[in-house]
């Protein structure tokens, strides 16, 4: 869920696979894109992949097809099925599902015997979503945060958020891969890869990395292998992900969206959100997840701040009158990127807004450090509540019985690299610690006071806008991440909103531009960034080459 931890390497941190003959069983027998200048010839090879029937669909689409019976709540769950198991577990072998639902059939099933009877919940029911592998269900799957450490461990209730899903009628059809323990275990981790679900590969070139830590979920939705699906990000591994698989990613401001039944990281920052191939979808999605949660104290503060439908506010000329602000400091990592982010203010400007250029962070690069200490402990803290719930029959109920339990299966779990910063977790105290309160009083009066709350009042911004990240790095399992830049801390330290969305491609690979502001934005930030999508439409589909070459 959090980047890796460093002030001048900004990132995204932070094997049970598809059920044998479970494609055999479940199925028997875009338009114009701005690329720049440095991308792939249109006649570059393309693997092998098929056809796919639901290729780019939205939930929009989809709804149409179940209302006039093309589709079926039972016929998605198989195409689906079968795509993942052509193109993730064989073909390119993105492997980013970690493990299918076995119910998922007969919960369609029931769908739609409900739909028949009495219509549609809504915009969800009977629509497959992929879940990353470090939220709660209570069912016949594991949570294991990607670690060998939680193998067998199946929770006995839903999370909130699987909860909300289910109740919306949408159907849970399997878990995703992600950067192992969400990115925390390492500061020289490869992102997309965990110990029991291996290797993730980007979906635009097979050698490129997904980002993460919600690896699985970003390859996958942007390769058709689902509707939508559902991440979590502390810092960076909602919308980087997001970023370098073409999608749209909402990190909701911390509350919106409960994180109870989340192993976690950071109550500070944790959230849960969606990732769809467009903004309209991700606002539809989370919508659904919203809501007041007796088991997150956190969510009592957006009574009155929360919506059900955040769809509504898919305006296509919403970019009108707006007031943006141009952080420049996140600029200046990439000659490419940073053309590709004029071509995309230029957009925003004919757009009808207006652009406030430069507008930094007055505290930019200041809570670097506090960050990484504020993570330590909430790790620390945070992760020993979870685990303690787990009951005797578990091998883990401690941070430091993971410790150990990666010790004695080091040639599995610490091949690629190590537990650096889980050793530094479990050295810290308790969360009544000055260090502690210090270094959190710290984070949210520079990033929220100082930070963001100050910038957005001094020019009256609607939203603060700066490049994603960079195209995907090369994945290397010998030195970890290569990352060259990114924006995700400031929302992230002040836990509030970030909306990623895809403003181009760069040698055949696709660069998002983030929107973030106050606490409780999400309507304007997603009126925003729908309109400059609906505008430049930038969004196109992987084509699972082998190499995208150098960026």
């Amino acid at each position: 869920m959090s980047k890796r931890p460093t002030a001048t390497n900004r990132r995204s941190f932070l094997q049970t696979t598809l059920t044998t003959g479970a494609a055999a069983t479940l199925y028997p027998a875009f338009g114009a894109a701005r690329a720049h200048a440095g991308s792939l010839p249109t006649d570059a090879p393309v693997s092998e992949v098929p056809a796919f029937e639901l290729e780019e669909l939205t939930i929009a689409d989809l709804q149409d097809g179940l209302k006039s019976g093309k589709f079926t709540a039972v016929s998605l769950v198989e195409k689906y099925s079968v795509r993942i198991d052509a193109i993730d577990k064989h073909g390119p072998a993105l492997n980013s599902v970690i493990e299918m639902n076995p119910d998922a059939l007969s919960i369609a099933d029931n769908l739609d015997q409900e739909r028949k009877r009495r219509g549609p919940r809504g915009p969800l029911h009977g629509i497959p979503v992929l879940i990353k592998d470090n939220i709660d269900t209570g069912d016949k799957m594991m949570t294991t945060a990607g670690s060998l450490a939680l193998m067998g461990w199946k929770p006995p209730k839903d999370s909130f958020v699987a909860q909300k899903l289910r109740a919306a009628g949408a159907v849970i059809l399997g878990k995703t891969n992600l950067s192992e323990w969400a990115n925390i275990r390492s500061s020289h981790s490869t992102s997309g890869w965990s110990g029991r679900g291996g290797l993730t590969k980007n979906p635009y070139a097979l050698d490129r990395n997904p980002c993460g830590s919600s690896s699985g979920t970003g390859a996958g939705i942007s390769a058709n292998l689902c509707a939508v699906g559902i991440g979590t990000e502390t810092d960076g591994s909602i919308v980087c992900p997001s970023s370098s698989n073409g999608l749209a990613g909402i990190k909701p401001t911390v509350g919106l969206v409960s994180r109870a039944g989340i192993i976690p990281i950071s109550h500070s920052q944790d959230g849960a959100g969606p990732m769809c191939r467009t903004v309209r979808d991700a606002a539809t999605v989370l919508g659904a997840l919203t809501g007041i949660d007796p088991d997150d104290s956190a969510t009592a503060a957006s009574r009155g701040n929360s919506q059900t439908d955040y769809a509504q506010f898919c305006d296509p000329n919403g970019l009108k009158g707006a007031r943006i602000g141009v952080a420049r400091k996140y600029f200046g990592f990439s000659d490419a990127v940073d053309a590709l982010m004029e071509e995309s203010l230029t957009a925003m400007k004919k757009l009808g807004a207006t652009l406030i250029d430069p507008a930094d962070l007055e505290t930019f690069g200041k809570f670097d450090d506090s960050e990484l200490l504020v993570f330590l402990y909430e790790l620390k803290a945070d992760l020993n509540a979870y685990l303690a719930r787990l009951g005797p029959a578990a091998s883990v109920h401690t941070l430091k019985d993971v410790i150990d339990f990666n010790e004695r299966n080091r040639q599995k779990e610490m091949s690629y690299f190590g537990q650096d910063l889980f050793l530094k977790a479990q050295a810290k105290g308790a969360l009544t610690e000055k260090e502690y309160l210090d270094a959190l009083a710290r984070n949210h009066q520079l990033a929220r006071v100082e930070g963001i709350d100050a910038l957005t009042s001094r020019f009256q911004l609607d939203a603060i806008v700066a490049p994603t990240g960079g195209p995907a790095w090369l994945t290397d399992l010998v030195n970890g991440d290569h990352v060259a830049g990114g924006s995700s801390n400031g929302a992230a330290v002040a836990g509030y909103p970030n909306i990623n969305v895809t403003a181009g491609f760069i040698s055949g690979l696709p660069v998002g531009i983030s929107f973030f502001g106050r606490a409780w934005s999400e309507p304007t930030l997603i009126k925003l960034a729908y309109s400059f999508e609906h505008s430049t439409k930038a969004r196109q589909a992987p084509r699972f080459l082998p190499s995208a070459g150098p960026v």
